[in-house]
């Protein structure tokens, strides 16, 4: 008996309103483990309760998000989204890719906030993460994606068709073989 097995070649691509991030193609389980580990453990060192958290720890868990994702992202997808700008009065003053960086920048300038170059809603990370633990942790259909051609035959029923015999008699006879 022969098993073939398909590895992705070509990057997954999220498309978000036009912007595409490619992912790459495969990630090996070890890999993909500790860096969702990573995630778990930003996530409980901040121990953050929406109701009483300080905006700065909300952020950090976002940016912990982010910072996962590209993990799982080719390098330039990866310097895309992790963008932050510093903004005051609706201009960039200087752009960063670690957000302690940033954060130390607007500190130093009155009225200037961070924000993430490529914006996105909460719900569209969320989504996000969900999606890259289905393709990388094994869960849903993460099989590689190929046209209905290259896509393997249907498995025949179980019995043999047309022979006229029922199934348990011909497997009976295959058993004293």
């Amino acid at each position: 008996m022969r098993k073939s097995f398909a590895l992705h070649t070509e990057p997954h691509v999220a498309d978000i309103g036009g912007t595409e991030l490619l992912f790459q193609p495969e990630v090996m389980g070890d890999e993909f483990m500790d860096t969702y580990a990573q995630l778990r453990d930003a996530q409980k060192a901040k121990g953050v309760d929406l109701d009483d958290a300080d905006p700065s720890d909300i952020r950090k868990s976002v940016r912990a998000l982010r910072v996962f994702l590209t993990q799982q992202m080719l390098p330039e997808s990866a310097e895309q989204f992790l963008h932050i700008d510093v903004v005051k009065d609706g201009k960039v003053l200087k752009s960063f890719q670690d957000l302690e960086e940033a954060e130390a920048y607007a500190a130093t300038r009155k009225g200037a906030r961070i924000v993430d170059a490529l914006r996105l809603p909460s719900r569209v990370l969320v989504d996000l993460v969900e999606w890259i633990v289905e393709l990388y942790g094994g869960g849903g259909d993460a099989r590689p994606t190929t046209s209905s051609s290259g896509s393997s035959t249907t498995s025949r029923p179980a019995g043999s068709r047309g022979t006229g015999r029922s199934p348990s008699k011909a497997s009976t006879r295959t058993r004293g073989r």
